[in-house]
């Protein structure tokens, strides 16, 4: 079983992003970060994937929209992350 691409769209100095991307690595999770700091191709790329999203991090686990960092500690704490995971 292969596991699922998982994309987080970050800016540069974001705590939030940061305590994402630890409880992703923390599970041994491998992860695509785009820095949309700057805007560009991938902030227009986000936006189309999410298109109310106008903060970061955004995730993406597979075709699931995970939102930000608050909803993926929600996941982690009610024990859905690891279905998700393995979907």
């Amino acid at each position: 079983m292969t596991a699922p691409v998982i994309d987080i769209y970050t800016k540069f100095g974001c705590g939030y992003c940061y305590r994402a991307k630890h409880l992703l690595e923390s599970k041994g999770l491998e992860f695509n970060e785009y820095d949309i700091t700057m805007g560009g191709p991938k902030r227009d790329e986000m936006m189309s994937r999410a298109p109310n999203a106008r903060t970061v991090p955004q995730i993406f686990i597979g075709d699931y929209y995970v939102g930000g960092s608050d909803e993926l500690h929600a996941l982690e704490r009610a024990g859905k992350l690891d279905a998700i995971l393995a979907a």
